[in-house]
């Protein structure tokens, strides 16, 4: 089995996607704010206390990530598929989620922040306690 790839040596989309295709899921603590990653396919990936901050992730199917507590300030979630994710403590705040489908994300209502006039229960989000 080949070695994963350090998250230091993932400086780019095109490195992430690179990784992800060849089999690595383990992507925690990563930065990579203003990348984009419009129709990626990152399901099941660990993207938890990640930097993808102003990223463009349009169309991306992030299906049973792990986003916990990650910092997606800014980014660009419209039409993503966040089925099953974990959004627990996740800064969603700033972030347009558009379109995004959420059915059954864990979240935490005291941790994770949503932007405003967001409503977790309505879109179909677990609470996580």
């Amino acid at each position: 089995m080949t070695q994963p790839t350090p998250i230091a040596d993932i400086a780019s989309a095109a490195d992430l996607l690179q990784v992800y295709a060849s089999g690595q899921r383990n992507f925690s603590s990563i930065i990579l704010s203003e990348v984009d990653l419009s129709g990626a396919d990152l399901k099941g990936a660990d993207l938890s206390y990640a930097d993808l901050s102003g990223s463009t992730l349009r169309q991306a199917n992030l299906r049973g990530a792990d986003l916990s507590y990650a910092n997606l300030a800014e980014a660009d979630l419209t039409g993503a598929d966040l089925r099953g994710a974990m959004l627990i403590g996740t800064n969603l705040k700033t972030a347009n989620l558009s379109g995004a489908t959420l059915a059954t994300a864990d979240y935490d209502p005291e941790e994770t922040h949503f932007p405003q006039g967001f409503d977790p229960v309505q879109q179909g989000l677990k609470r996580d306690r």
